[in-house]
């Protein structure tokens, strides 16, 4: 009888999942960094509601290993205030270094009420930049509870040269943390692994060959160039946006590699880009792609 009870929780709570993605893939660059302070867990719950399929986010590590969701290895004097509530200078902001802080530390820090200029119509919100676990938990507790379909993760891991044992471990250290970690709380098959350090996806294509891999592009080399630096076809090309042709997607396509760039904020772009055949797009505006109806379009399986 227990067993039997089991396999009917089992299959109610897998039948709550009965929808599926559409195939053009949105992701909520930080979340959904144009409306609510980035990299937080309420821009990624507004993404959810908004109908992306992917959630974007960059991981920081700080000197007691624990991951943080955060674009720079440091404190943003763009959006982040100290423990005491101040602001503080751009030329200072890297002294700051998540890397040498604890948690803890990370913690007292409000990177969520400072008017980010670039964004206007952000909600001002008091947040500290959140553990990637939390992150995670209060995501899949949502879908679970509200938008019944799951997503993917985009996780960029922010690495360079320069940085390595002063901002963040080295590539091979840095990613098997991160793979020890995600492979805790989520499947595979719903993670990506981005970066535009190649050394990053190199590894990960060596060592965790089961893993999808997106390389982030911001120079002007060409598609061939860029995958012969790299080693190997990823299976995402992703781009500054305004780098792309049709016929670049198209000789993306012919290598067997999705085209999704970033960071596409325009409604006309939004469907200028989608015309020209790319398969989805990174965007800090996952509402403007909910007013085309990008994302609305999921079906109920059969």
């Amino acid at each position: 009888m227990k067993i039997k009870l089991f396999l009917i929780v089992m299959l109610l709570a897998t039948s709550s999942f009965s929808q599926k993605l559409p195939t053009f893939d949105v992701q909520g660059h930080r979340g959904a960094r144009g409306i609510k302070p980035e990299n937080t867990i309420p821009a990624f719950i507004a993404a959810l509601d908004l109908g992306v399929t992917t959630l974007e986010m960059d991981l920081a590590i700080t000197k007691d290993n624990q991951f943080i969701v955060s674009h720079e290895p440091w404190m943003s004097a763009a959006y982040c205030l100290d423990p005491s509530g101040s602001s503080f200078s751009a030329k200072d902001e890297m002294k700051f270094n998540i890397y040498t802080m604890n948690y803890e530390e990370v913690k007292l820090w409000d990177c969520g009420s400072k008017i980010n200029e670039r964004f206007p119509e952000q909600e001002k919100i008091k947040l500290s930049k959140p553990l990637l676990t939390d992150v995670i938990i209060a995501v899949e507790n949502h879908i679970k509870s509200y938008s019944r379909y799951e997503v993917d993760y985009n996780i960029e891991i922010k690495s360079m040269p320069e940085g390595d044992d002063k901002f963040h471990p080295k590539p091979s250290v840095f990613s098997d943390m991160v793979y020890n970690l995600i492979d805790q709380y989520l499947p595979l098959d719903r993670v990506v692994i981005q970066s535009f350090d190649f050394r990053v996806l190199k590894y990960w294509h060596s060592k965790y060959p089961n893993v999808r891999l997106a390389a982030l592009v911001e120079n002007l080399k060409t598609i061939d160039e860029n995958v012969k630096e790299l080693g190997f076809t990823p299976a995402i090309y992703s781009p500054d946006y305004k780098l792309l042709s049709k016929s670049e997607i198209k000789h993306c396509h012919e290598l067997a590699m999705k085209v999704i760039p970033w960071t596409v904020n325009d409604k006309t772009e939004m469907l200028e880009l989608k015309a020209m055949g790319v398969d989805g797009f990174i965007t800090d505006y996952p509402n403007l792609a909910k007013e085309y109806k990008m994302t609305l379009n999921i079906q109920k399986t059969k």
